[in-house]
C-alpha cells in the first residue's frame, strides 16, 4: 500500500468527520437564534393577534378563530338580521351597551365596526360556558319570540345576534367585544385596537 493512498483516504475522511460535526454545530448554534423569532410564552399567553380571512364567508354564517385561549365568533349579517337587531330592543337588560367589555370605538347598538359583520368572544358572561349559535327564528325549544341568537345551554342565558344580553336571564351583561381593525374590506386582525378610531 502506498504512503498517499493511506494519506488521502486519512484525509477525505477527516474532511468529512469535520464537515459533519460542523454542520451539526451550526444547527445547534441556530436553534436559540430561531426560538427568538418565535413569539415569547408570554406573548403568546397574552394573546397574539389572529388574522380572520372574511372573503368566503357566506351571508348568516358563523366562523369561530381562537385568541388568548378564548373562542372568538364571527357573524355574517343578513339585511334581515339586522332590521331585526334594530326594532326588537325591548327584551334587552342592556340594548346599548352601556354596561360591556367593548372597545371605546363600538359605538353602535349593533355593536360592531362594520354592521355586516359581527365579532364577540364566544363566552357566556354568567360562568364562562360557550353559547351556542341558534339563528332560527322562533324554534319549538326556544319560544316564540326567539329572533335568532346565541343561547347558552348551561343555565339559559340568552344573547340576540349583537350579543346583547336578554333581560332575566343569568348573564350579567352582553358578550365581550374583543379589540379588532380590519387591515383590508376582507381581513380582520383581532387582539389590536382600531387605530383609525383611537387617532
Amino acid at each position: 500500500m502506498n504512503h498517499e493512498d493511506v494519506d488521502n483516504s486519512r484525509r477525505q475522511f477527516l474532511t468529512t468527520a469535520l464537515t459533519v460535526v460542523g454542520a451539526v454545530g451550526t444547527g445547534y448554534l441556530a436553534v436559540p437564534f430561531l426560538s427568538q423569532m418565535q413569539p415569547s410564552a408570554k406573548a403568546m399567553a397574552a394573546g397574539a393577534p389572529v388574522e380572520v380571512n372574511i372573503s368566503k364567508i357566506e351571508p348568516g354564517q358563523l366562523i369561530r378563530v381562537a385568541w388568548r385561549g378564548k373562542p372568538v365568533w364571527v357573524l355574517s349579517r343578513t339585511p334581515e338580521v339586522l332590521a331585526i337587531l334594530e326594532k326588537d330592543t325591548a327584551k334587552l337588560a342592556d340594548p346599548n351597551s352601556h354596561e360591556s367589555k367593548q372597545p371605546d370605538y363600538i359605538t353602535d347598538p349593533l355593536r360592531s365596526i362594520k354592521p355586516e359583520i359581527f365579532i364577540a368572544v364566544g363566552l357566556c358572561t354568567h360562568l364562562g360556558c360557550s353559547p351556542t349559535f341558534r339563528p332560527e327564528i322562533a324554534p319549538n325549544d326556544l319560544g316564540a319570540d326567539w329572533n335568532g341568537g346565541f343561547f347558552c345551554p348551561c343555565h339559559g342565558s340568552g344573547f340576540d345576534l349583537a350579543g346583547r344580553v336578554y333581560r332575566s336571564v343569568p348573564a350579567p351583561t352582553n358578550l365581550e367585544i374583543p379589540p379588532y381593525r380590519y387591515i383590508t374590506d376582507t381581513l380582520i386582525i383581532i387582539g389590536e385596537e382600531n387605530a383609525e378610531e383611537n387617532a
